[in-house]
């Protein structure tokens, strides 16, 4: 997969990945990717998953686990981390 894809830094992909939230139909402030890590040649993004008082998972947080999805099918394609 390596051969296809280009290396990135972590602060550049994490830049073009927040553009691409803010960017996207379904983006809603608040919702940004704070980190990242490859494993198996995908990109796996992270950041605040907005949990209630219990630690129980919100609609936002559905919201954010499909965005961090679409920003992995998207730059997994495109990006590999630099080493």
């Amino acid at each position: 997969m390596r051969a296809e894809t280009q290396p990135i830094d972590r602060q550049s992909l994490l830049a073009e990945a927040n553009q691409l939230l803010r960017e996207h139909e379904d983006y809603m402030t608040g919702i940004e990717a704070t980190s990242v890590e490859q494993k198996n040649g995908v990109l796996i993004f992270r950041g605040e998953y907005f949990l209630d008082a219990q630690g129980l998972p919100t609609p936002k947080s559905t919201q954010v686990f499909n965005l961090f999805k679409y920003l992995a099918h998207v730059l997994s394609e495109k990006y590999h981390l630099e080493e």
